[in-house]
C-alpha cells in the first residue's frame, strides 16, 4: 500500500511549506489524483487521516479529486479520456491509446491560517 508513504510525502511537503511561509495550520487542502496515478483515493484518505493528528493538518477539511486521464488515440487521431489503462477509444475502439496526462497526484490548493 504505497498510500501510507504518499500521504507521507504531502505531509512533508506542507510542513516544508509552512517552514518557509510559517503558518498555524491548514484549513483546506485540495489534492488532485489522476485516474492513471496509481493511487486508491480511499486509502490514500485513511493513510493521510491516520497520520494528521497532531499536525498542522489536523482539523483541516481534505478533498481528493479523481480526474480522468487524457489520451492520444493513435489510430483516430483524437484526444480522449480514458478511466484504466485497459480502456478503448470511444470514436474508433481501438485500443491503441497514449497516455497525455492524469498519471499525476497533486496538491491543487492550501488555505492556511
Amino acid at each position: 500500500m504505497h498510500e501510507i508513504s504518499l500521504a507521507a510525502e504531502i505531509l512533508h511537503l506542507i510542513e516544508q511549506a509552512r517552514g518557509k511561509d510559517p503558518f498555524e495550520r491548514v484549513k483546506y487542502l485540495r489534492l488532485e489524483a489522476g485516474a492513471l496515478s496509481g493511487v486508491d483515493i480511499s486509502a490514500l484518505r485513511f493513510a493521510i487521516d491516520s497520520m494528521v493528528p497532531g499536525t498542522c493538518l489536523a482539523d483541516a477539511d481534505i478533498e481528493i479529486d479523481e480526474t480522468p486521464a487524457i489520451a492520444w488515440c493513435t489510430h483516430c487521431s483524437q484526444s480522449v479520456q480514458m478511466r484504466d489503462r485497459l480502456d478503448i477509444c470511444p470514436h474508433c475502439g481501438d485500443a491503441q491509446l497514449q497516455p497525455k496526462g492524469g498519471t499525476e497526484l497533486r496538491v491543487l490548493e492550501l488555505r492556511v491560517v
